[in-house]
């Protein structure tokens, strides 16, 4: 990678175009759009409203399906940057035969979701359990050659989750997920969306996401990528003081546009060179040094 900046899951990563405006923008890799086994509509509007400290959005992993995302993923490399594949299904089986397309496609990685907190028998439902975690990773590594990322929500038990993880030999932990949240409209005294419950991200859960990569950054060897409220370079660097070796932007691109990737690489640069670093390696994990 060119710098430690990764286009996250979910945010213009539906097309191979708008894949390609996100690499000439400065992103250092790039992810899709949560690709299943087929096309799913996802949930019907309102599916997403900005809060005074993030967003919340209820998609539902809505997607086209593997076989007709393939011209996407090809228009996408040529990008010439690595490029990760995310997938998500229903049980084992999907998941590998998703992770095995992708690979044929040309990505660089794959990455499980196994943490979607809006969408009913996905995501989040089987991120949560622990035997089937271990058995979808296990059987997703024995199938492709590629690396492979598992993306985890902040659970109350992720020291033992990521062990899990690692034991089922991933590549690497991607943390964290959107966070379940909703909003009630006070007139009508119902939720807003029309999910009720969706994933709340954007610089509200930093603290949390930066809590959750330092745990398991200091309970496990795989590397770790920081995802969640990262607006410039300092969220960056605090992400990987806490141990990440890079972070995804997701809710930055919403707030900022795709030269959030190029405005966070300089400042990146700018903070390492006031404070003596000369690479990045010399700041993952300081913080679990103390």
């Amino acid at each position: 990678m060119r710098n430690p900046l990764i286009l996250a899951s979910g945010i213009l990563g539906e097309t191979g175009e708008s894949l390609l405006n996100v690499a000439k923008a400065g992103a250092g890799a790039l992810t899709t759009k949560s690709i299943g086994i087929k096309p799913k509509k996802g949930n019907k509007n309102p599916t997403v409203l900005e809060t005074g400290y993030g967003l919340i959005n209820a998609v539902g992993l809505a997607n086209p399906g593997i076989d007709e995302y393939e011209n996407e993923i090809k228009i996408g490399l040529r990008s010439k940057i690595p490029l990760i594949g995310s997938v998500f299904g229903k049980n084992k089986k999907e998941f590998v035969e998703v992770a095995k397309k992708m690979e044929r496609f040309g990505v660089s990685a794959v990455e499980l979701n196994l943490s979607c907190p809006h969408a009913r028998g996905y995501g989040a439902e089987i991120g949560e359990e622990k035997k089937l975690v271990y058995d979808i990773v296990r059987n997703v590594k024995k199938t492709v050659d590629i690396p492979v990322f598992v993306k985890i929500s902040a659970h109350t038990n992720i020291v033992s989750l990521a062990k899990n993880i690692e034991k089922a030999k991933a590549d690497t932990i991607v943390a964290i997920n959107s966070l379940k949240g909703m909003k009630i409209d006070l007139d009508l005294g119902i939720p807003v969306l029309s999910n009720k419950i969706g994933g709340y991200s954007g610089p509200g859960i930093k603290p949390v996401g930066v809590r959750t990569v330092y745990e398991i950054a200091s309970n496990v060897k795989i590397p770790v990528i920081g995802c969640g409220g990262v607006m410039n370079g300092e969220d960056a660097v605090e992400y990987m003081m806490a141990g990440a070796s890079a972070v995804q932007i997701g809710s930055g691109v919403y707030y900022m546009g795709v030269d959030v990737f190029r405005k966070i690489s300089k400042e990146i640069k700018t903070w390492m060179k006031k404070n003596d670093y000369k690479r990045i390696d010399e700041i993952v994990g300081v913080a679990l040094r103390g």
